[in-house]
């Protein structure tokens, strides 16, 4: 009886990777995973922010025809914004610095980073690494979700809020202040907080003077202290909407 010839296996494809499982699907921990669960720098939602459409379209004309600048690149704009807490009982309370982080993700939608001690301070009880605070940094359209919440959500919500200081610029077009409560923000629930901590923001921005960065955070609407803020799609100049005085009133003045 002659054996029977087995049929030659079809070669695997090019691009297939060695050592691939087969079947297409991956085996192991990765079967029940979720697809984003590990993705470093999430996706934000679809389309451009409402604050960044308004900035291009709107802003840049402002900034350039108010400051006389030809340049298209020496308009101001934002470059990134920092939220940073720092907790000095941290080394002691682990499981609260891991709360304090997962509130910045609440708030800003990204990961937060945990910042450790660069130094050894004898006086301070502080060792080189042991984790000090919590640190977020915001770019690209992320950024200007987040401070489009912040101006229209948070910072009415603030308690006897009378306005951010005007003399926080550092020299360099840069803007930090600091808020006193989380709660502030809609994201964060009362019932789920074991402590009530403050925060500085640090608004990044490519201008030299501080008059620039200035008049690029009053046309977002920013609330200086003493002033009327901006609303979004409000013209920037009160000369161009005069005031009509009523009939009745034109007799008395």
């Amino acid at each position: 009886m002659s054996e029977q010839t087995k049929a030659p296996k079809p070669p695997a494809p090019k691009g297939a990777p060695k050592g691939a499982p087969k079947g297409g699907a991956a085996k192991g921990k990765d079967k029940g995973s979720p697809a984003g669960a590990t993705d470093p720098a999430p996706k934000v939602r679809a389309g451009t922010p409402r604050l960044q459409a308004y900035y291009v379209n709107t802003v840049r004309p402002r900034l350039a025809k108010q400051f006389g600048l030809t340049n298209p690149h020496q308009i101001p704009q934002l470059v990134k914004i920092v939220l940073n807490v720092g907790m000095g009982d941290a080394s002691k309370n682990p499981k609260q610095l891991d709360a304090v982080a997962d509130e910045l993700g609440l708030v800003t939608g990204q990961r937060a980073v945990i910042t450790k001690a660069k130094k050894s301070i004898a006086n301070f009880n502080l060792r080189a690494g042991v984790p000090v605070g919590v640190r977020v940094t915001l770019r690209g359209p992320r950024m200007y979700e987040f401070l489009d919440r912040f101006i229209s959500l948070a910072l009415p919500r603030t308690r006897d809020f009378r306005g951010l200081p005007i003399k926080s610029f550092d020299g360099s077009g840069n803007y930090t202040f600091g808020i006193k409560e989380q709660l502030i923000f809609p994201e964060i629930d009362y019932d789920k907080v074991e402590k009530i901590h403050g925060m500085d923001i640090t608004l990044v921005t490519t201008a030299k003077r501080d008059d620039l960065a200035m008049g690029l955070l009053r046309e977002f609407g920013w609330p200086f202290r003493g002033e009327t803020p901006l609303q979004i799609g409000q013209v920037g100049q009160a000369e161009q909407t005069p005031v009509q005085v009523a009939p009745a009133e034109q007799g008395t003045r």
